[in-house]
């Protein structure tokens, strides 16, 4: 029986992860084609992640989880599903499984555009020992190695980290980052124990007003104490069984995490004190999933048959806070939230005849949500549940082809602030719903409805995937997504709200090919468009919201003592306003990867990022700003430029 339910589904491993040039840790998830990472901020903060049209924020609709454990944070203080993956250590990653849309029971929230699933290795094939120096204050050290301890392996990692970026106020980024595993068996059958600790703290120079370049520099910044401080402490544990006609697998983690972030995106609309606020979020998450598959018949037809269940429980302290110079001096809102929630799913993969099967699957969720707020008003609990049936249909295979039918029901969680707010807490004058233009703390009390805490999305897929060419693997998908409820950036809070419901649609072209042992070259096109579907007369289009991604790569690979990769990556213009008059420009970045082996224990490599030192944009907004000295409110193109050509070098010693 196949393996693959859709055409848009691949795993990508760590071969083919070892020649990629990366700018950012989460660059390792743009192995999923068509999926675009760029910043805003600071690189402490979590990337911006854009995908089948969609402009996910920090991680909304798209599911990340990293051995076993999820990333993704709902009801966060910076944004609903944050996904924050500075913690990753791309050297430890055995293989990265990805897949794209709401056709599968085993993925729930924040998967209706697709969902990665991470996982490090458990064992090194040598210890190793790495320094890296770049560019603009970049140093890197990492040490891992994984002995033999009794009938188990201990892996053990360590990550020490830094760099200042371009920025005319030097970011002074500083990581340290700790990973420490024990287990016995393998990946399929055996058990492990891992402990991951991370801390960040940085200055971060925020996207800018394009009318204040020419005063403080393509690389200024119009706040110097922006920024933020991190961490993300996690135990998990990790049990897999195989027998003659199943498997089970089980997972349980409980994990700290703790974030403040500092911003500004508005700059002086409040003349006395500054636009700036914190965001404040902490945490303890405890959950536990659980799967059990089994080979079956069903009256002489193959079934394979798969249930499972996620638990997972947020026990949340989060705040927005006005502040100077990181010094808190109001409050927009302090809430404390508990968010649970249940799932059960099941699929079944039947084999009806030779070359045609099918996947149906449903999965129901459960959630409840307790919002204990400063504003009593905005206090509350609500519970809601849904049910996402799905099916695939795979044709073949005919020639190595095989042909693919998806459908299928997903969901996004809302905050769940949003869902017991009532009155709007923000004392700011540009935050009232009536366009309040009193002083600061004279507007609160506007009148708001609560969101649904569960927004339904239906997608529907048709893909072709093909190996008939030697060397050659090729997938075809056209695809559409219906979602109930869009999630719209909004500038000046730097958070999101939900608002009208939306269609994606697009097509999708991805390669993979071996023209010989030593060579991997892959390229894919990806195609989309998206729009509001309610005929609001401000227009139809979503800011932000991806067209056009590309990327070519090439890998040199087992061509001893030489390795290379080369990588373009194309990202399209996009709309910034509803009505499609203003647009973001294009960019096309290259980076290149070299390395030599000096020896069986030592090898040497250079990465250049941005390697034609491209002055683009990283991402970019429009809204409304007032810089110092400016009457009122100014609508302009706010921008975060991408970095410029960097140059990194590395020796590696392997023990």
């Amino acid at each position: 029986m196949g393996i693959a339910s859709t055409s848009s589904e691949g795993t990508v491993t760590a071969m083919q992860l070892e020649s990629r040039p990366l700018l950012r840790p989460a660059e390792v998830l743009e192995v999923v084609p068509g999926l675009i990472i760029s910043q805003h901020s600071g690189d402490g903060k979590a990337n911006q992640y854009y995908l089948r049209g969609f402009n996910l924020d920090h991680g909304t609709d798209f599911s990340t989880s990293l051995m076993g454990m999820p990333v993704n944070m709902p009801t966060h203080a910076h944004g609903q599903g944050y996904t924050d993956l500075n913690f990753l250590i791309p050297e430890l990653v055995e293989r990265v499984q990805y897949r794209k849309g709401t056709y599968y029971a085993g993925d729930g929230d924040f998967s209706a555009a697709g969902s990665a699933r991470i996982e490090y290795v458990h064992k090194l094939d040598a210890p190793i020992a790495q320094m890296t120096l770049g560019s603009n204050g970049y140093a890197r050290a990492l040490t891992a190695a994984s002995p033999t301890v009794k009938e188990g392996n201990l892996l053990l990692a360590a990550e020490g980290y830094h760099n200042d970026g371009p920025w005319t106020v030097q970011e002074n980024l500083r990581k340290d980052n700790f990973v420490v595993r024990y287990g016995q068996g393998q990946r399929d059958e055996g058990w492990g124990v891992s402990l991951l600790a991370y801390d960040a703290q940085w200055t971060a120079t925020d996207q800018i007003a394009q009318r204040a370049m020419a005063t403080v520099g393509r690389y200024g910044s119009l706040d110097p104490t922006t920024g933020g401080k991190t961490h993300r402490y996690s135990l998990s544990g990790d049990w897999a069984e195989t027998g003659n006609n199943g498997s089970s697998h089980a997972n349980i983690y409980v994990i700290d995490y703790a974030l403040n972030l500092w911003s500004n995106f508005t700059y002086a609309t409040d003349p006395l004190h500054g636009d700036q606020f914190m965001q404040a979020d902490k945490r303890t998450i405890v959950g536990t999933k659980a799967s059990h598959n089994w080979l079956g018949d069903m009256h002489g037809i193959p079934v394979i048959t798969a249930i499972g269940t996620d638990v997972r429980h947020d026990d949340i302290d989060v705040g927005i806070f006005l502040t100077e110079n990181r010094n808190i001096w109001g409050a927009v809102r302090d809430d404390k939230a508990k968010q649970n929630s249940v799932s059960l799913w099941g699929e079944m993969q039947i084999q009806w005849v030779e070359k045609f099967r099918s996947i149906l699957g449903l999965r129901g969720d459960s959630y409840q949500f307790e919002v204990g707020s400063n504003t009593a008003a905005n206090s509350g609990n609500k519970n809601d549940a849904i049910v996402s049936p799905k099916l695939s249909l795979v044709i073949g295979p005919w020639k190595q082809t095989e042909y693919y039918l998806n459908a299928g029901r997903g969901f996004h969680s809302n905050d769940a602030r949003g869902a017991t707010t009532n009155i709007n807490p923000d004392p700011r004058p540009g935050a009232r719903v009536a366009g309040c233009t009193g002083p600061v703390g004279a507007c609160t009390g506007d009148a708001l409805s609560p969101v649904r805490p569960l927004v339904p999305a239906l997608g529907f897929e048709v893909g072709v995937r093909s190996a008939w060419l030697p060397g050659l693997q090729t997938s075809l998908t056209l695809w559409r997504l219906d979602t109930n409820s869009e999630l719209v950036f909004i500038g000046d809070a730097g958070t999101t709200q939900a608002s009208r419901p939306s269609r994606r649609q697009g097509v999708e072209w991805a390669n993979y090919w071996t023209p010989a042992a030593w060579l991997l070259i892959d390229g894919d096109v990806s195609l989309s468009s998206a729009h509001f579907t309610d005929g609001d007369p401000v227009g139809n289009h979503i800011p932000g919201a991806i067209e056009q991604a590309a990327s070519i790569g090439m890998s040199v690979q087992q061509c001893d003592p030489w390795s290379a990769g080369l990588r373009l990556r194309y990202f399209g213009s996009r709309p910034l306003i509803e009505d499609n008059s203003v647009r973001s420009k294009s960019s096309a970045l290259v980076n290149l990867q070299a390395g030599y082996r000096i020896s069986k224990a030592v090898k040497i490599s250079m990465e250049i990022l941005n390697l034609f030192n491209e002055k683009v944009s990283d991402i970019d907004y429009f809204y409304a700003s007032q810089l110092s000295g400016e009457a009122a409110p100014v609508s302009d193109m706010h921008t975060h430029p991408a970095e410029p050509r960097a140059v990194r070098m590395t020796i590696k010693i392997s023990f």
